[in-house]
């Protein structure tokens, strides 16, 4: 599978693919008692979730659905104690439609996002709901130089200027990394392209957003580009924000096509997810890497291959614990190739692999697109099918 690829599933099963199987239904399920259906979407309420959650203080949880609601595109949606409450519908409109990235909550309890579409050009947005569930319309994408279809996550820095990036649009249709500055005199947000994405080795198709560390430097992923065609690990070296490849992916040991962004420790080493590659190079279910950081620049190692085929492996980032375990789900591995929950946590140099949950595809949900929180010691997420209803569940499972 080439980096051009997006949600193709499930290319035909070779031997080891066969192999890798039954070995993951031999694995105990010593923790499937752990796990939880919360919630099965009907489809008035939303329908196939394709990012995870933003928690609160009083542990609430808030995300979106790509479809369903009451207009069929898509929803931001609120689990207190197991029950759902819609808090915006999008309409399709120039409100926006069909939302891929989760919700960013900031102290005021105000909602911030990106839409794929919708919006004035049809080409996506980046919107706010506020408390009372007032939906505004921050910026909307007009491609072209602008950027377009932005499927991130977004973060606030310290001024409250708002990133993100778009999957397209730029000089290159390649895709962008922006920032929204809010003009306080005429209460107007105003867009910055930081970086315009080319047709070469700097990266294509950025699907995650960044990552900023506390001296405003921004890091991040593309699903394709690079030196090998397969995506990028990137820096954006604040005040001028020169871009620098920190790795490029060869689709061999390494992985292939990272669509989970990257985060970080408290030590400024990354950490992130390819979704394609590894052991096995096209025919590895993707990786869990690491770039530590020296003084003289980031040292790449793999730190997981996670065991597969195709686009089997992590698509949203990973969560990193307060002990330094690391947390992710998969979409199309395990049982019935319906997704998995796993852990990874540290020992010594090496790292200790744990699976948590295998989905079967049912009741249970299929398909993980979701970075996990974790509120209380339990981990959350969502599933983009399956269910009482195959629109989706939240789940939980308690590590």
């Amino acid at each position: 599978m080439n980096s051009g690829s997006k949600f193709s599933f499930l290319p035909g099963v070779s031997a080891l693919a066969f192999a890798t199987a039954l070995w993951l239904i031999a694995i105990p399920q010593a923790h499937a008692q752990a796990f939880n259906v919360v919630y099965s979407f009907t489809g008035s309420d939303g329908a196939n979730p394709v990012d995870g959650f933003t928690a609160d203080g009083a542990g609430n949880l808030y995300a979106t659905t790509f479809n369903g609601g009451a207009y069929g595109h898509g929803v931001i949606f609120k689990i207190t104690s197991g029950q759902e409450s819609v808090l915006y519908s999008f309409q399709g409109g120039t409100d926006g439609a069909n939302p891929e990235g989760g919700v960013l909550l900031d102290s005021s309890g105000n909602l911030y996002g990106t839409t794929t579409a919708g919006g004035a050009h049809g080409l996506g947005t980046v919107y706010k709901v506020s408390s009372g569930g007032q939906e505004s319309v921050l910026y909307s994408f007009a491609g072209g130089k602008d950027g377009a279809t932005p499927k991130s996550n977004l973060v606030i820095d310290s001024s409250g200027d708002i990133w993100g990036t778009t999957t397209a649009g730029g000089v290159h249709d390649q895709g962008t990394i922006f920032r929204l500055w809010l003009n306080k005199r005429k209460n107007l947000w105003y867009e910055q392209r930081v970086h315009v994405f080319g047709d070469g080795k700097d990266g294509q198709v950025p699907v995650a957003g960044v990552f900023l560390d506390a001296a405003g430097n921004a890091y991040g992923t593309t699903s394709g580009g690079g030196e090998y065609g397969y995506g990028t690990v990137y820096e954006l070296e604040r005040p001028h924000f020169r871009e620098t490849i920190l790795w490029s992916f060869k689709d061999e040991a390494d992985g292939a096509v990272p669509y989970a962004g990257v985060i970080a420790d408290s030590s400024g080493n990354l950490y992130g997810a390819a979704t394609e590659g590894g052991e096995g190079g096209q025919a590895g279910g993707g990786t869990i890497f690491e770039l530590a950081k020296q003084s003289t620049g980031f040292t790449f190692s793999v730190i997981y291959p996670y065991p597969g085929w195709g686009i089997s492996g992590s698509f949203r980032s990973l969560l990193m614990d307060s002990s330094g375990n690391l947390y992710g789900s998969t979409h199309c591995d395990g049982n019935n190739d319906s997704g998995t929950v796993y852990e990874l946590s540290p020992s010594g140099t090496s790292w200790n692999f744990n699976q948590l949950y295998l989905f079967s595809g049912g009741s249970d949900g299929q398909y993980s697109f979701s970075n996990p929180v974790l509120v209380n010691g339990v981990l959350y997420g969502t599933t983009q099918y399956g269910g009482a209803n195959g629109a989706g569940v939240v789940w939980s499972v308690t590590p």
